[in-house]
């Protein structure tokens, strides 16, 4: 009877763990496509423009890029149950404060709050998770569960966003998170065991504050660009200094015995590749992805909430398809599902780039859903690529720089389309040519990829004792994967 008791307890306590971690993840993700449906409002309401929202997008992704790493390590070494805790209080706070911004520049500093936020929780969620259930086969069940309600967050942000938006204003899509966080700290606080890896590297201070500051100088430099005049003094400082500083970068962790990004592992042409498309399929997916709701609302004259439903088509098809990439990938192989894939995303992006404001939505909804299937066919393989391309004790590593890289590139993608859209009105050309220029630049970026994916993303042979094809079931799981095989520790 007391074991019967004790293991009632045990399922209790591994539900709560689950609910916690998967509603931690939610918000998360929510995030990450929720603000895109109240970007128009929030131009309106900040008297912004399309710089401002280039960097109410860009200050959030930035330090998730730059910090998912380090994230993980600090869940190690200092307690994932309180790294967690800490992340959700973060962003629970920064949220308040982006609902309460009265300016474009405090909304932007809780974005860089809520980033950081972000980048503690997110490690420490699935390694709070896979720590709760040793059992491998209820490891992996709990696993499907968390991306899946993952999934639902990020199909559900354009309509919630549309919703919230329509009805209380932009304040309100940050607001959401607040009873959300307080409820996650409450119950968490008792049920969620402390766990750590005594073994952890020491945290890569030197290289995290160059990267962060390099990848920050050459996001300003692009963003900025457009309105300062590209050979500015200002503007020139700011790309040499990403220069020098991302050379730093390189430098600090070529030298360090246990560096944040290990620059060995790019040795491997499997994992070089697969990483150079995660970043070109994490500029294409964002960068386009930042228009799509101004897209609906300038140019075809849609309401807040409307646009958003109309946005759905991408998210749901990413949601629907990511489950099968993994295991399409282990059949065919990567190279000719990635492939696929980007061919396809391209192709989406190259059609959205020939609507107009007269182009009835039968005529649109297929297009975000064609991109919305190829991107969903290349990330999972895209992190499987980069696991087997090196040895099974740098797999969590390996996964944690795909989610990185693809990071970086959904920064510089918001930044440079969104240059691509202020050269084309300031050389007068309307704010839907402009549109127009950025997709067709983006599907030519996305179909060039998928060309020189097919050359080189060949059937390479995997490092000695990698593991298999690896699948996973949400476009960012890999997020939050990256520290999943020391969680026994």
């Amino acid at each position: 009877m007391a074991a019967s008791h004790a293991a009632s307890g045990s399922r209790s306590n591994r539900g709560v763990v689950l609910g916690v971690t998967c509603l931690g993840q939610f918000m998360v993700l929510l995030d990450n496509t929720i603000v895109g449906a109240a970007l128009p409002d929030m131009q309106h309401r900040l008297h912004t423009q399309l710089i401002g929202l280039q960097w109410i997008v860009d200050a959030y992704v930035l330090l998730v890029a730059m910090l998912l790493l380090s994230g993980g390590i600090f869940a190690d070494r200092f307690g994932r149950k309180r790294v967690y805790l800490t992340g959700v209080a973060l962003f629970t706070v920064a949220s308040a404060l982006c609902s309460l911004a009265p300016s474009l520049g405090w909304l932007v500093a809780g974005r860089v709050l809520q980033g950081i936020g972000a980048a503690a929780l997110s490690p420490a969620s699935l390694a709070l998770l896979a720590a709760a259930h040793p059992v491998p086969r209820e490891r992996v069940k709990a696993i499907g569960l968390w991306a899946g309600c993952s999934g639902i967050g990020l199909a559900a942000g354009p309509v919630v966003g549309g919703v919230l938006t329509e009805a209380f204003g932009w304040p309100a899509i940050f607001l959401v998170n607040v009873p959300s966080g307080v409820a996650l700290l409450l119950v968490g606080l008792r049920p969620l065991a402390e766990s750590r890896n005594p073994g952890a590297p020491a945290i890569d201070i030197p290289g995290t504050a160059v990267s962060v500051l390099g990848v920050g100088a050459l996001t300003y430099g692009l963003i900025e660009g457009g309105a300062r005049g590209w050979t500015s003094p200002v503007i020139l400082a700011a790309f040499a200094a990403a220069v020098i500083l991302l050379g730093t970068f390189i430098a600090v962790e070529a030298r360090r015995s246990a560096p944040m990004l290990p620059l060995g592992l790019f040795r491997q042409r499997l994992f070089t590749v697969s990483n150079t498309a995660m970043v070109v399929v994490g500029f294409t997916l964002m960068g386009s992805s930042f228009f799509f709701s101004q897209f609906f609302v300038y140019v075809q004259g849609s309401s807040i909430l409307r646009a958003g439903l109309q946005t759905l088509p991408l998210s749901l098809a990413m949601v629907i398809v990511s489950p099968y990439a993994g295991r399409l990938a282990a059949r065919y192989g990567f190279r000719v599902v990635v492939s696929t894939g980007l061919a396809l995303a391209g192709l989406g992006l190259m059609t959205l780039g020939t609507v107009h404001a007269d182009t009835g939505y039968a005529n649109v909804w297929w297009r975000l859903g064609l991109a919305g299937i190829g991107f969903a066919l290349t990330l999972s393989p895209l992190t499987g690529a980069a696991i087997q391309a090196v040895g099974p004790q740098e797999g969590g590593l390996a996964s944690g720089v795909s989610s990185t890289t693809r990071q970086i590139g959904a920064v510089l993608g918001v930044a440079v389309l969104g240059a691509v859209v202020r050269s084309r009105q300031s050389h007068g050309a309307s704010f839907e040519a402009g549109l127009n220029s950025a997709f067709l630049a983006s599907g030519a970026v996305t179909l060039a990829t998928a060309v020189l994916t097919g050359l080189w993303l060949a059937r390479s042979k995997p490092a000695e004792g990698s593991t298999a094809p690896h699948s996973v079931t949400e476009p960012d799981a890999a997020m939050t994967l990256n520290k999943a095989p020391s969680v026994g520790s």
